[in-house]
This record gives structure tokens, sequence and C-alpha cells, in this order.
């Protein structure tokens, strides 16, 4: 079936929102509708639809624009997280893989990788290269001035310093048990719970860097939840479910807790939450008891 739909003009898509029922000045929706994509703003009213198109009783586009302005301070709040917890992963990654293996077993010993066979170590390398040539960073070009003679590779602790967080994960992913487990350990969490973590923080980073709707949105990649019988915390007497931006939220504010206890992040989530009380929570994946949850009580 082929798309037809005609492009319209900023005051063909006011009218269209004032058919279906959308209340509010159509001077504001002209200056919104200029500076921000018609078709972006589309998922924030989606919760406001009825089944024929038509919009809500009492539906206005402050609440949209009201909703949108809440994801925006969102998605900056959960980056801020996310770069942290990233960087201390890239150091943990750095310090243990260079202890356990030495400085350039990363690139010289595929037997430090062990989850990876041949083909993907060479890959792995592969990328890794790209990701050095594009590098700015004058540790970088100090390293090849001095040493570049000699060596091929950069030291493990540098090349943690321009990964991409993707391949962070993947050089987290590859490494032995004992790398994996001394680096988790220190987010007090096993390595294969802490393993998906990684895979869902690197998921919500991307929706975050594009500027993607993240509040309520089902998470696709899926974080594992710790076992009632070892962390009874993520259990009782709050149930963290794994599906929406809650659990992204938690598992932030557990990491920011185990390796930047003085950071002030929960306190602004909170802050945030206040200051956009017409936000349901619900389609956050917010239970209604959540500041009973010990992890967000500590």
């Amino acid at each position: 079936m082929k798309y037809t739909k005609p492009p319209l003009t900023i005051d063909e898509q006011i009218e269209l929102l004032i058919k279906r029922g959308m209340e509010g000045s159509q001077h504001l929706m002209r200056q919104r509708l200029t500076s921000v994509n018609y078709y972006r703003l589309s998922g924030y009213w989606h919760i406001f639809r009825e089944p024929d198109d038509t919009f809500r009783s009492g539906t206005s586009f402050e609440q949209i624009w009201s909703m949108y302005a809440f994801d925006r301070h969102l998605r900056l709040l959960v980056m801020d997280a996310i770069e942290r917890i990233e960087i201390a992963v890239r150091s943990l990654m750095a310090y243990h893989h260079a202890h356990q293996h030495g400085t350039f077993a990363y690139a010289v010993d595929p037997s430090s990788l062990p989850k990876r066979n041949a083909d993907e170590h060479a890959e792995f390398l592969a990328r890794l290269s790209e990701e050095v040539t594009r590098s700015r960073e004058r540790f970088v070009q100090h390293f090849w001035a001095e040493y570049g003679n000699s060596h091929d590779h950069l030291p493990v602790w540098m090349v943690t310093e321009v990964m991409s967080f993707g391949s962070v994960l993947s050089f987290f992913r590859s490494s032995s048990s004992k790398v994996k487990t001394a680096v988790s350990s220190t987010f007090g969490m096993p390595h294969k719970v802490f393993d998906s973590w990684l895979l869902t923080l690197n998921t919500v980073r991307n929706i975050c860097a594009h500027h993607a709707r993240l509040w309520n949105r089902e998470l696709g990649t899926n974080p594992v939840i710790p076992r009632l019988d070892s962390y009874p915390e993520w259990h009782t007497p709050v149930k963290v479910e794994n599906k929406r931006v809650f659990a992204v939220l938690t598992i932030c504010r557990h990491c920011l807790s185990e390796v930047a206890a003085q950071s002030k992040w929960k306190d602004r989530l909170e802050s945030l939450l206040d200051q956009f009380p017409a936000i349901p929570l619900e389609n956050m994946g917010f239970p209604d008891n959540w500041k009973d949850c010990p992890i967000w009580k500590g």
C-alpha cells in the first residue's frame, strides 16, 4: 500500500487538531509547531486519543506541551545518571582487565576476551580502530607520537576512554567472568544482572541521544530484576517491574548510590516530578507506593 498523506502547512495542522477536539491558543500552537515537528508531538498526545481519532474532552495543547517539556528534562536527568555509570564502568573495566591480563591484552591476546571467537574479536578490534582514529583526544595523539613506532594499539586504560558505550558494553560482555564479577560487584550486583542493565542503559542512552520520547515508552530491552531471595528490596514492599522507565530510574538510583553516593540525583528527580504534578506516573511504571521502595528511601 502506498503512503498518500500530503504534507500539511502549520495552519492546516492546527486546523486538524482543533477539528479533532484539541483545545488551546492557536497562536501558541503555531509557535510550538514551528519549532517542534507535529509528528514528534503526536507521541505525547497519543494517550489522549479516542478510538475514532478525536481527543478526549478537555485535552489541551498546553497539556501536551507540558508532557513534552517534562520528557526533555527527564532525558537530561537520565543522561546525567548514565554518564556517571558509564564512566565508572570504563574505569573499572580498564583497571581489572589490565591487572588480570595486561596492558595490551585486549588487542593481542584473544584469550583475554573468552566470550568472543576469533572473527568476533577481529570485528571488535576493527570497531575500536575506527573509534580511535576518529578521536581527537590529546592523550591519543601523544601516545602515537611517543610510542607509535613500537605499538599498534593503545593501552587498555586509554582505549576505554575513546570507546562508544556500545563498545564498552561489548568489552564487558566479552570479558572473563572474573573481570565481569570484579566490575559488577562494585555495583552490588551479579554480573549476569549487571550485563542486562548495561544493555538496557545503552538502549536508553541512544533514545535520549536522539531526543526521542522516553517518559512512557516500553523499553523493549528489559533489564533483569535481581532475585527476591537475595535482593528483597527490589520486590517488597514495592515490586520493581522491568518494562518501563521506572525500572531504569531505579537502576540509576541504585548504581549512583554505589559509585556516586554524594550525588543529589535522587533529589533532582523528585524535584522534577514535583514540578510536573499532572504527569501520569503510572504510564512510566511507577507504582503508587514507589517511595516506600528501600532503594529510593535509602
